[in-house]
């Protein structure tokens, strides 16, 4: 893929797909929900039908039309015992909150992913489980995939997550509806909470209070309607793109605004964007929104504590945002960036430094000194969709022509994601 400066501002609306982590958990509870789920404005992309493949080899009838997910849920006990390898494919979401679900399953499981996955970190998942009295090994020895897990009786715990992350939470907040007591989580930092959230509407007692969530196990949960909301860490390129092209106006439709989502917006506020939020409203306790997004001229802020659970997809975006921002710009905190689909700090480095850019790598984040102008050169996407998707609101701003290698990746998160570009840029 190859790309070059907009000569003129972008304009227009754009409808941005479906919330990945939402559409995720549709289906899963879906699954195991007693009656039949129906989804609208799922995520058709290739972690989310990862999901639903994982599903419909454990005995699942899920229907995928464009317009309506139907997932005839056999309940909490209806799994059936896959007759291969479950592949969960680039998905983290899968493979981690997956692992929960089938540690309190009657049959055994052997479950993998690409080489992405069996490079990405599951102690973090083995150890609460296995204290849940799980039975899951990693099969080559390394806390990674492939996992074997053979599903038993699971007893309730009170556990403190190493890191905040939403996916280890979910994880071990799935295994309790299999316990037999309560399980509680604790997180160093409020991780995004559509976990908790979508349980309670399936009907679910979970609770919630501060850093802790707790789940009590469950007879059965109850089918639902979902209408999935806009993905924000989609909408970030946009709102990135709006904000760094002189002239440039776009309003991005039906956002998911969720608070422990919505870094991206307070980081932007606070580096001096004109963002307005339009139409606010709640659908099943997810608060949307559309976005109003105006050209701005930004100023560096620093960044890290709490708020970087909300905002940790968003960050390579944020990091170009920062090179064309007055002054220094410091992201630290974000470690768990060196454990996603790539390393995306080293990534980000050394991708944005070709370009031209005055950064400096830390071990937790990068500093930025805004100003320096970009110009184009070859980016390795490392089949990183967020890189990808990051590098081509880069190329906007840039001089010369920017190509992207492996730009096809974004199909993992937003199959239409070029289209929808140009057409802003075409609209200009």
């Amino acid at each position: 893929m190859k790309l070059t400066r907009a000569t003129s501002p972008l304009k227009g609306t754009v409808s941005i797909p479906g919330d990945k982590s939402i559409s995720h958990r549709a289906v899963m509870f879906g699954a195991l929900a007693e009656g039949t789920t129906e989804v609208t404005n799922f995520l058709q992309g290739a972690d989310c039908l990862s999901t639903i493949d994982c599903f419909r080899r454990m005995g699942i009838e899920i229907e995928n039309t464009p317009d309506l997910i139907k997932i005839h849920g056999r309940g909490l006990h209806g799994l059936s015992a896959p007759s291969g390898i479950l592949d969960t494919g680039n998905s983290g979401t899968t493979t981690r909150l997956i692992s929960g679900i089938l540690s309190g399953q009657s049959f055994e499981t052997v479950l993998t992913g690409d080489s992405s996955i069996q490079s990405r970190p599951m102690g973090r998942i083995i150890r609460p489980l296995t204290q849940m009295g799980a039975n899951i090994t990693s099969l080559k020895g390394n806390g990674c995939a492939p996992l074997l897990i053979k599903g038993c009786l699971l007893k309730g715990i009170s556990y403190s997550t190493e890191v905040a992350s939403a996916q280890v939470k979910s994880c071990i907040l799935l295994a309790g509806l299999y316990a037999d007591g309560p399980v509680s989580v604790t997180e160093p930092a409020l991780t995004r909470n559509h976990t908790e959230i979508m349980l309670r509407s399936f009907g679910a007692d979970v609770i919630s209070h501060g850093r802790t969530a707790r789940i009590y196990p469950s007879p059965k949960l109850h089918s639902q309607n979902i209408c999935v909301p806009g993905d924000i860490s989609s909408a970030a390129y946009f709102i990135a793109a709006g904000l760094l092209v002189p002239g440039s106006e776009i309003l991005i439709k039906n956002v998911g605004i969720n608070p422990t989502r919505d870094g991206i917006l307070r980081v932007c506020q606070a580096m001096g964007a004109d963002i307005t939020l339009q139409n606010e409203s709640s659908d099943a306790g997810e608060p949307v929104a559309d976005l109003l997004v105006k050209y701005s001229e930004l100023h560096g802020t620093e960044i890290g504590g709490d708020i970087i659970p909300t905002l940790i997809d968003e960050l390579p975006v944020i990091a170009v945002l920062a090179c064309h921002a007055r002054g220094t710009t410091v992201i630290k905190d974000a470690q768990e960036l060196k454990v996603k689909e790539s390393n995306r700090l080293d990534v980000m480095v050394n991708s944005l430094s070709a370009m031209g850019a005055n950064v400096t790598a830390m071990d937790d984040g990068m500093v930025i000194e805004g100003g320096s102008p970009l110009h184009g050169t070859v980016i390795d996407s490392v089949a990183d969709h967020r890189i990808a998707m990051t590098f081509a609101v880069a190329a906007l701003t840039a001089s010369g022509e920017t190509e992207i290698l492996g730009a096809d990746c974004v199909n993992i998160s937003y199959p239409g994601f070029y289209h929808d570009l140009e057409k802003l840029v075409r609209q200009g």
